[in-house]
């Protein structure tokens, strides 16, 4: 028999978080990132190759000003992202974490509007025990007989951090276990030339060592998933690691975020006896610099652009002082008029006078004299909500070790960030501050053991008496291992997002002064 060969081309991306322009809504500057970019690579790609499949793997709705301007004021058209991937023509969608972030309708909308099958395979309906939003996964036949399976699956680890109502009705079952099962089924029943994993989360463990690289908490599986037999390739994202190797045979690859880069595994495979083996399998991160615009896509979001520019630009409030952010570090290890600002805007929504924030990147620069909506949506860049916790003393102690944790002393003996909430991926949010308690962190002291003096209104905090608290609902369901405010009692949860909260705030206060209240210091002895 004559011998044949076959090039299969993957192209994907993951966590692209509701980049459709080449741009960057905090100032406006022109980035080589965007869906709108990436369709002229799909489409080139394309034209160059036979066998091409082309996948997202999650997190694509949500994460930009543009997207949260269509969910408060558009809602009623076409969702942007699901429209350019609809142009794209992708073969196939997994639902990401975030993609839960603006609510149930949202997302079952998005799903309706989508040209392509959305595979999930874990994410269960608890009615009828089968995949909510679609199949467990696709098949796709290529004119020279090659045929690829592909499985999708996405951390199970979402009920920690969203909000119960936008999740009500579903199981997230083990990613893990979930891929196992449907990998055994597809090689015995479907007997495909080439098997995709799909999978909306990362690694557990350190690539090359296989050393564990955070707590096993089971959000992250990848690593594992690499020991499963039958699978070919393992797409990966939800950590926005820029990665490409291969671990026991499995091609693993993450594309980071924001649609800067996106993966091309490209797969040689030969036929000799009626079925394809595959030869060669490489991976590759591409990225979109010289890469122009497609002008269809543009098109298709132009209106929805320019009046999200608009709303950007709406001024909303003026500072008195200095409330800029110079040093994202110092932000943290002292009290920031930034910090104090969003407490205040907190404490003020719910009507308590405890509450915690962080601050959520390190691009964030505050405010200056004039604050405009974007300046707002590049400081909070997430939907989160309100909720208020009634905890106890000993809750909140273990909560302020927790975020303790995100220090430790350099070599020179000075306070720094702890590597593990730097790398593999940055969690610089998950280092807490706390208003309306008084506190201080002794650095050089064992990781449980740093907090001392908590005091509240002038007297020490008491472990045993209850407080009401106010937090970010991913923070009060326990988003970043904070167990310790899992299924606490809630006592009021704010349906708003945070970017209409500090909006409201200024509409009530034209003028907002920065100011300083001194309650907290991270030292060593």
């Amino acid at each position: 028999m004559k011998k044949e060969n076959a090039l299969l081309t993957i192209v994907y991306t993951s966590d692209v978080h509701g980049n459709a322009m080449p741009i960057s809504y905090g100032t406006n500057e022109s980035t080589d990132s965007g869906l709108a970019k990436y369709a002229t690579a799909v489409k080139k790609i394309r034209n160059e190759k036979e066998n091409v499949l082309v996948l997202d793997n999650g997190d694509l709705i949500q994460g930009t000003p543009f997207m949260t301007h269509y969910v408060k004021q558009h809602r009623h058209k076409g969702n942007p992202m699901i429209t350019l991937v609809n142009q794209i023509d992708i073969d196939g969608a997994v639902i990401g974490n975030h993609e839960f972030n603006f609510g149930k309708n949202v997302l079952s909308d998005a799903v309706k509007q989508s040209k392509f099958p959305w595979i999930s395979a874990n994410i269960i309906d608890i009615t009828t025990n089968e995949p909510k939003y679609g199949p467990p996964y696709l098949i796709k036949i290529f004119p020279n007989g090659l045929k690829v399976a592909v499985i999708g699956v996405t951390t199970h680890y979402i009920p920690n951090w969203e909000s119960p109502d936008h999740i009500e009705g579903l199981y997230f079952a083990d990613a893990y276990e979930t891929l196992k099962e449907w990998t055994t089924y597809i090689r015995k029943t479907e007997n495909p030339d080439v098997l995709i994993a799909s999978y909306h989360g990362g690694f557990e463990r350190d690539l090359e060592t296989g050393e564990e690289t955070e707590v096993q908490t089971g959000e992250n599986q990848g690593y594992r998933m690499c020991d499963i037999e039958g699978i070919d390739i393992l797409l990966t994202g939800h950590q926005h690691r820029k990665l490409t190797t291969k671990v026991n045979d499995v091609l693993v690859i993450q594309p980071g975020n924001n649609g800067t880069l996106y993966g091309e595994v490209n797969i040689s495979l030969s036929n000799t006896s009626g079925k394809w083996e595959i030869t060669e399998k490489m991976a590759q991160l591409r990225d979109l610099h010289s890469v122009p615009a497609d002008q269809e896509a543009l098109q298709a979001i132009e209106d929805l652009e320019a009046s999200t520019q608009n709303w950007l630009d709406e001024p909303i409030g003026f500072i008195e002082g200095d409330m800029a952010i110079h040093n994202p570090f110092q932000a943290r290890i002292a009290k920031h008029p930034f910090i104090e600002f969003i407490q205040k805007v907190q404490m003020e929504e719910s009507g308590v006078d405890i509450s915690v924030t962080s601050l959520l990147n390190n691009s964030s620069k505050g405010f200056a004299s004039s604050v405009t909506m974007r300046d707002v949506v590049s400081n909070y860049m997430y939907p989160n909500t309100l909720v208020v916790l009634e905890l106890t003393g000993h809750d909140i102690k273990l909560a302020l070790e927790k975020s303790a944790e995100y220090f430790t002393i350099n070599d020179y003996g000075e306070i720094a960030v702890n590597p593990a909430y730097e790398t593999p991926k940055p969690q610089h949010y998950n280092y807490d501050m706390w208003e309306g308690i008084d506190y201080t962190i002794v650095v050089n002291e064992p990781v449980g053991n740093r907090i001392r003096n908590i005091s509240y209104q002038g007297k020490p905090l008491s472990e045993d008496e209850s407080y009401h608290v106010v937090l970010n609902n991913y923070r009060a369901t326990g988003g970043g291992n904070y167990d310790m405010f899992k299924e606490k009692p809630v006592v009021k949860e704010i349906q708003k997002d945070a970017v209409e909260i500090i909006r409201a705030y200024f509409e009530r206060h034209k003028t907002v002064q920065a100011t300083i209240t001194s309650n907290f210091a991270v030292k060593v002895k």
